[in-house]
């Protein structure tokens, strides 16, 4: 149906519609309130499965349809609510987070890397669509626009990633094994990965900088979390354990105790983030989200022990 086959005063019940069912997989946010291994374990799950979408289309058009009072009923806003569903999923699917798609079947999660969680450019260009749609709402142009320049957005930020790939590639050994994880403001921005079994290297770094960017206190919010990503000829490595530097053998055995299987299913870069009460917690974060410039790192979870020959307990 063309945007002159519907009725002027149809277009609010259908601009309204794409929007709650587009919002509607984050609804598992409240899985949150049940804590934070609550939330990594069904965070982007069954409300994010390709395979049940055609399920959640068919509920949101016809709650949907009650609410806007659509005279066609769910019927006539299905195709537009499973349209909006998958295109929040393939949003969700390009950042880093990871995304279980095949729910409740596999609890694999799909995490193509190319776009931070956050990305001004891609949510910008979002903007600007759907202001163009509407001031041109007689015509699809603005909307095939705007979908258009998404893709080629996201292509280009594949281009980069392989690039920082590449760059990870020249300094890595054998036996390693590297990782390049999008940062916020440019696609330029990355931090890229050398992994053993042991540790990890990482170095924050732009692609295209010939100098570091200098921050002063005062310079803002955005150049904060810029400015720590180098150029490449200047890039500074870092060297993080996975089971810490002093008492490995106590890191790896809290690391692979049972409180802690639902962080190694989900942590894609673990690291050792010290110890507590004594040396009796041993904490690990995933550097995944270790964004420079940002006072707090989410994701971060420990196992205590009262005595060495106690069960480890989730903290």
């Amino acid at each position: 149906m063309t945007p002159r086959e519907i009725a002027p005063r149809a277009i609010p019940r259908r601009v309204a519609a794409g929007f709650f069912a587009c919002a509607a997989p984050d609804l598992d946010f409240v899985a949150g309130f049940a804590g934070p291994v609550a939330y990594l374990l069904n965070h982007r799950g069954i409300t994010h499965s390709i395979l049940l979408m055609p399920l959640w289309a068919l509920g949101v058009a016809w709650l949907l349809a009650k609410l806007l009072r659509e005279p066609g009923g769910w019927r006539a806003l299905y195709g537009l609510c499973a349209a909006a569903i998958t295109a929040h999923i393939a949003a969700d699917v390009i950042t880093n987070f990871g995304t279980m798609v095949f729910a409740p079947v596999s609890d694999w999660r799909l995490a193509l890397g190319t776009t931070f969680i956050i990305d001004l450019w891609f949510t910008g260009i979002i903007v600007v669509g759907l202001v163009a749609s509407a001031i041109g709402y007689r015509s699809r142009l603005p909307a095939f626009a705007a979908i258009a320049m998404l893709v080629a957005y996201v292509g280009f930020q594949f281009v980069q990633r392989e690039r920082a790939l590449e760059f990870a590639a020249r300094h890595a050994s054998p036996g390693t094994q590297i990782d390049a994880q999008p940062r916020p403001v440019s696609p330029f921005n990355w931090t890229v990965f050398v992994s053993d079994e042991e540790r990890h290297r990482f170095a924050h770094i732009n692609l295209v900088r010939t100098e570091a960017r200098r921050y002063q206190p005062g310079d803002g919010f955005i150049a904060r979390i810029d400015s720590p990503y180098m150029p490449l000829d200047q890039a500074i490595w870092v060297t993080r354990s996975r089971y810490g530097e002093v008492d490995e053998a106590k890191g790896r055995e809290a690391w692979n105790a049972p409180a802690l299987a639902f962080f190694r299913w989900f942590a894609t870069e673990p690291a050792y983030d010290g110890a507590s009460d004594g040396g009796n917690c041993v904490w690990f974060i995933d550097l995944r989200f270790v964004t420079p410039g940002r006072d707090i790192t989410p994701f971060h979870f420990g196992a205590c022990r009262e005595a060495p020959d106690a069960p480890w307990r989730l903290r």
